[in-house]
């Protein structure tokens, strides 16, 4: 039954004048990791690693024990039994269960996915251009992920003659991908042992399959070629260096196949003509230390976005095909503006920008050189591609968003700038955009740096004290963290939380300078705007630190860790997901998946000097004694670039470290991988339990949504 919305906020505004923690710390006994002490002394600086036996994944007492947490999680978060339930029906109320994408029109037919109620996952389809057509499903994730406890897509690829479709599926959340092909007029398996691959694409026809496969360190280093009638297979390139990875892909005018090796600061791409089934690769530009470029083809040249000769933001150059490194200027480097991609096709160049910290789209007219941008309608917003296919289309297709409003899928006329709404979601139980507020704000750091925040809170808050408010960030490798919507999130909105994204330094929101001072040797940098991040928030009346609560995933898991040792104090919980926190044991291995590529993002810990730069913050190496928050660590068992024992050692050690009295629980995931559950049920109730966990230590277990 619907509350009145003042309502709500009124006893929400009660309820939060002493926001006790709601846990059960007294029933169940925590675990206890055993203590194993193992020397991981180097460069003389003496370190005991009491749980180093936790990455003993085969190992019957490693599970017993995690099983034992999870049971413990459970029992400790069982007040909040109901409450769950409620957020999960909240969240499920808001889907529509039956529901359809938008359609890509290609070769004769309309491609698209669509999902039934009660049934986990996606289903692919596609539909002829024809009067009374009927539908023809070829992937059915539900049928083909029966008995299993994973299943994902992780490429799907229509032939460009339209007769044959490659996918891959990965069926533990290990990111390891195993192929198949279709034949889509038949919809039966085409012979082929391709076996696993880490990226895949078609050359030209429906004949040659170019694919990458990784080592035992799951580092992509070989590109194939497949000639399936024949069932010819042959290495193509093989890169030996520890620090790149491939990618392979054709360019929109089926012209050329690109494989694209790269490294976190450098990039050498190859051509192949796609029209050749003995192609040779080409490198384009050569490959020099600290210098990026991804190209694209169009109407006999290569276009290239780089940071070549200075334009540290990147810029647009282009050199015919038959001379690949003789480039001139197309779009000159602007600092003020960094250019992130383009999109090629037949008329006109879509230039994917940032510009004070918000994603933009100019579109480049072939013909006249011009550029104009597409209009955004809010003050703090998300724009990315949609699914474009083909090489001649007269409009571009792109994804809009905000932090209050549902994500739509449009069309834009090239040359009239006329645009179509395509789809837009649909958001059920009485969602309203205009309930809601979204706006961007900048805090000053330590340093007199302005970090922007991304902030949404519903309309009717009462703005005039502090509330409950949930901060989240992540920090590194240059990525720019989406402003994206989130029908889930309403629940917390609705209970009078205001969320906020702080955009800090080591992500890419305000061009390269912002990605540069938060890694390496100033990674210290990343964690400390968060902390002041959160300070700038309780100093300006947006909260308090018993108010506030935090999160952050993966290397945002690296950042949850760092900011709880610095600054214990500033949050009453913490979720810390898939994190890396046991950051020198991890790049001391360079056995483990990703290691050695990360040397040139967080530094070479077989060198001293570096070493010394992550010693100063890891994570599990800084614990000390302390009053933690209450904290709750999400990890997967079949985890490929986090494993789960980073968190399940941070979290063994905290507790022996902890002067509070505060919950500290750990949750492994045993049927997923770095992205958690894959079914979108099972994913909903994973974010029930993290919500009732947040509201648990807030205290508002009581609280009705409007």
């Amino acid at each position: 039954m619907k509350t009145h919305v003042s309502a709500v906020l009124i006893a929400f505004m009660c309820a939060a004048t002493s926001l006790s923690a709601s846990f059960d710390l007294a029933t169940t006994k925590a675990p206890v990791a055993t203590p194993k002490p193992k020397d991981v002394t180097v460069h003389e600086d003496k370190r005991i690693d009491d749980y180093f036996w936790l990455r003993e994944k085969e190992n019957p007492a490693v599970k017993s024990y995690l099983e034992q947490e999870n049971a413990y999680t459970e029992s400790v978060l069982a007040p909040a039994k109901e409450l769950r339930a409620a957020l999960y029906a909240e969240m499920r109320g808001r889907i529509k269960e039956d529901d359809v994408s938008a359609k890509v029109a290609f070769r004769g037919y309309q491609y698209y996915t669509r999902t039934e109620k009660d049934k986990q996952y996606t289903i692919y389809c596609r539909i002829a251009d024809a009067p009374g057509a009927q539908e023809e499903v070829l992937l059915d994730l539900n049928e083909l992920g029966k008995g299993k406890p994973y299943i994902a897509v992780g490429h799907y690829r229509v032939s460009d003659d339209g007769k044959r479709l490659a996918y891959s599926i990965d069926w533990t959340g290990y990111r390891q991908y195993e192929v198949f092909v279709m034949d889509l007029a038949t919809k039966q398996p085409v012979p082929q042992q391709i076996g696993k691959v880490a990226d895949l694409d078609w050359a030209g026809g429906s004949d040659v399959l170019y694919c990458v496969t990784e080592n035992d360190a799951k580092r992509s280093d070989k590109l194939h070629r497949w000639v399936l009638s024949s069932g010819r297979h042959e290495l193509v390139y093989e890169d030996k260096d520890e620090l790149f990875n491939l990618a392979v892909g054709k360019t929109r005018d089926s012209r050329f196949v690109l494989c694209t090796a790269e490294s976190k600061v450098t990039t050498e791409v190859f051509a192949l003509d796609a029209t050749k089934a003995d192609a040779k690769p080409v490198s384009l530009l050569g490959r020099t230390n600290d210098i990026k470029y991804f190209a694209d083809h169009h109407a006999g040249r290569f276009y290239y976005v780089t940071n070549r000769d200075g334009a540290k933001n990147y810029k647009v150059v282009s050199a015919p095909d038959t001379a690949p490194t003789q480039t001139t200027d197309t779009i000159p480097h602007n600092l003020a503006i960094k250019i992130e991609a383009t999109d090629v096709f037949a008329t006109h160049m879509v230039v994917h920008e940032r510009e004070n910290g918000l994603p933009q789209l100019a579109v480049y007219d072939f013909a006249t050189g011009q550029s104009k941008r597409f209009a955004m309608p809010d003050e703090v917003y998300e724009v990315s591609a949609d699914q474009n296919w083909n090489y001649d289309a007269a409009e571009y297709r792109f994804r809009y968003q905000s932090l209050a409003r549902p994500a739509s899928v449009f069309a834009s006329n090239f040359a009239t700038g006329e645009r179509r709404l395509l789809k837009e979601t649909e958001v059920l139980g009485g969602f309203k955009s205009s309930d809601y507020q979204a706006e961007r704000v900048w805090a000053a750091m330590r340093d007199g740096t302005k970090v922007p925040l991304s902030i949404v809170y519903r309309r009717d808050l009462d703005r005039t004290k502090p509330q409950p408010l949930y901060l989240y960030g992540y920090g590194s490798y240059g990525i720019s963290m989406p402003i994206t919507f989130s029908s889930a999130r309403v629940s917390l909105l609705n209970r009078g939380l205001i969320y906020v994204i702080a955009h800090i330094r080591g992500g890419g929101e305000l061009g390269e300078e912002w990605r540069e001072a938060g890694r390496m040797e100033k990674k210290m940098t990343t964690f400390n705007d968060f902390v002041d991040c959160g300070q700038w928030l309780v100093d300006h009346g947006w909260t308090t630190p018993g108010q506030m609560v935090t999160s952050g995933g993966s290397a945002g898991g690296l950042l949850m860790g760092a900011v709880l040792n610095q600054r214990p104090d500033l949050f009453k919980a913490a979720l810390v997901v898939v994190p890396f926190v046991d950051v020198l044991n991890t790049m001391l291995d360079a056995t483990l998946p990703l290691t050695t590529e990360e040397y040139v993002e967080w530094g070479n810990p077989n060198i001293k000097e570096q070493y010394l730069w992550m010693r100063a913050y890891s994570p599990y190496d800084n614990l000390k004694r302390a009053a933690y928050p209450n904290m709750l660590v999400n990890v997967s068992f079949y985890d490929s670039q986090v494993p789960y024992w980073e968190g399940a050692k941070y979290l063994a050690k905290v507790r022996t470290l902890n002067t509070g009295n505060h919950a500290l629980l750990l949750h492994t995931n045993f049927g997923a991988g770095h992205s958690g559950a894959a079914g979108r049920y099972d994913a909903l109730n994973d974010v029930a339990r993290d919500y009732a966990f947040f509201l648990s230590a807030l205290g508002l277990t009581q609280q009705t949504t409007p």
